[in-house]
């Protein structure tokens, strides 16, 4: 039986740690990417946008919708590089809220369809990203490690 949970939890356990930097990469990537180009073609189709912002009902469509696209532009640009990443995950999941309540609200019969929003998935990336950082492979990362060799160690409470 040791040689089974060996196997089965030590041993992966192992070699899951020598991947860790590679998760928040492949979401910063997925997330970062998607939002990136869909925060580009809703800024190149602005007018269309805020109708659209208008007829789900979100309030001030003039304002929220060119804020929204090219907080989506940004936010997927910082977040594929891993800049800011915590501070850029918290808009991105109040536009899947929004997102989800404004125009896919109406389509919810269940849990499972609530579930199966492909915004509920983003939402959980961007959750995911706040509270996990955007790991090694990051500016993020290169940003605090340049920051607290130029401190003495008491300046941050290492």
């Amino acid at each position: 039986m040791n040689t089974l949970m060996m196997i089965f939890y030590d041993w992966s356990r192992v070699v899951a740690n020598y991947f860790t930097w590679l998760a928040p990469l492949a979401v910063r990537i997925v997330v970062g990417w998607v939002f990136l180009w869909s925060g580009w073609a809703k800024l190149h189709i602005l007018p269309r946008m805020i109708e659209n912002f208008r007829e789900w009902g979100i309030p001030l469509p003039e304002l929220l919708t060119p804020f929204v696209s090219g907080m989506e532009f940004l936010g997927g640009l910082f977040l594929l590089v891993g800049l800011l990443t915590r501070f850029m995950s918290v808009p991105m999941m109040v536009i899947m809220v929004v997102a989800i309540t404004s125009a896919k609200w109406t389509d919810v019969d269940s849990l499972e369809t609530l579930l199966g929003f492909e915004e509920v998935s983003y939402f959980v990336m961007f959750a995911w990203l706040g509270i996990a950082g955007p790991g090694p492979v990051s500016l993020d990362h290169l940003i605090l490690k340049k920051f607290r060799r130029d401190r003495p160690p008491s300046d941050y409470g290492a």
